[in-house]
Order: structure tokens, then C-alpha cells, then sequence
């Protein structure tokens, strides 16, 4: 499997990586199933998780590697969830809402203790040389992958604020397609954000609401 680190093509100067556009492309299929609701989402990002550990781990990203392996394990969580809740719904549908103040609450604090103890964790020079985004990046994905298995149109939000950091550290990391794209992630979560934003102001409209997923 060594040819999935090896030089895909050059463009621009930089070297793209076969897992690193792989990977990500795969990546990028998954967030476009979650925006329809398709449970498809997960095994997607399942698969998109196991390719780029071998892009990780060739940059010398931790976080990253660390990131991937907590997408599969939160990917198979989210599928249990989200099969369950279709079972349960009427229609085979996945319910979406909006996160209790609660509920928001718990995911920031999460992600702010989160990010301060895998920073601290991973300052050592050998484990990554870059740990405060690093570690931003790999515990905002956490929040943002849990709030998607729960439902919740916050996770949109998620996504955005790792966006945000994701673009210029990829890009600084040697690893140009994922920089490329985290702009198209940008655009599919504005896309994705309105659709589940509209989709929740909906139901919470009509009389009897269909249960989230549990």
C-alpha cells in the first residue's frame, strides 16, 4: 500500500498525495450524503477515514492520525444511531433539530478542554509541530462528527469553525488537495447548513415531530 503516499501529480508547485486526494474526495462524498440525510454518510466517512491515517501519518500530523482514527469509530457510532432512527421514524427519514442551549453548552465547553489538553499533549516536538491547530482541527471534528450522529444542525457550525483553521494548516503541511478541499467543504456546509436549517424550522412547525435519533 506504499503507492497511496507516493506523488499522484504536481500542480502549482505542490505534490499531491494518491490518499491525500483520495481520501478527501471520499471525504467530501460523505459530507454531501450527510447534507441529503443519507445514511450512506458513515460508511463513507468510514473509508474516507482509513485512507487519509496513511496521509497523516506521512506529514507527521498526530492530530491528524489521531483525527482519523476517532472519524471511524465515531462513523460507526453514527451509523448505529442513524439506523435507528429511521427505524423509528414513519417515513425511513433521519429526524434533524436544533441542540438544546444545554446541549450547546456541553459541545463548547467540550471542544475548548478538549483542544487545550491535545495541544498540551501533542506540543511535544515529536508528536506535532504544529499543536494548537492540530489539535483545534481534531477536536472540532469530534464535536462536529457527534452532533451529526445526534441530529443536530449545529454540526454545520462545527464544520465551519474547522474550516476555518483546516484550509491554511493543511496548506502549510505539504498537503495542498486537503487544502483545496476544505474550500469545497466551506461551500457544501453553507449549502448544507441552509438546507437542515430550513428542514428543522419545518418540523418544528407541524403539530406531532418525529423522534430524533436516539
Amino acid at each position: 500500500m506504499n503507492w497511496l503516499n507516493s506523488e499522484a501529480f504536481t500542480a502549482f508547485d505542490q505534490h499531491i498525495m494518491w490518499s491525500d486526494m483520495i481520501g478527501n474526495t471520499v471525504g467530501l462524498i460523505a459530507l454531501a450524503l450527510g447534507w441529503r440525510r443519507s445514511i450512506w454518510t458513515w460508511p463513507a466517512q468510514l473509508l474516507s477515514g482509513v485512507i487519509l491515517v496513511a496521509a497523516y501519518a506521512s506529514a507527521q500530523l498526530s492530530g491528524g492520525v489521531g483525527k482519523q482514527l476517532l472519524v471511524i469509530g465515531v462513523a460507526l457510532w453514527g451509523w448505529r444511531l442513524w439506523t435507528r432512527g429511521r427505524q423509528q421514524a414513519q417515513d425511513g427519514s433521519i429526524a434533524i433539530r436544533f441542540a438544546t442551549w444545554k446541549e450547546r453548552g456541553v459541545l463548547l465547553a467540550g471542544t475548548a478542554v478538549g483542544t487545550l489538553a491535545v495541544a498540551l499533549f501533542t506540543a511535544v516536538p515529536s508528536l506535532s509541530w504544529n499543536p494548537w491547530p492540530d489539535a483545534y482541527i481534531f477536536v472540532g471534528t469530534l464535536a462536529a462528527m457527534v452532533a451529526q450522529a445526534r441530529g443536530l444542525v449545529e454540526f454545520w457550525f462545527a464544520w465551519l469553525l474547522v474550516d476555518v483553521v483546516g484550509v491554511p494548516l493543511a496548506f502549510s503541511s505539504g498537503l495542498a488537495f486537503s487544502g483545496l478541499v476544505y474550500v469545497v467543504y466551506l461551500a457544501l456546509v453553507l449549502w448544507g447548513m441552509r438546507d437542515w436549517w430550513l428542514r428543522s424550522r419545518a418540523a418544528a412547525s407541524q403539530p406531532v415531530m418525529e423522534g430524533a435519533p436516539a
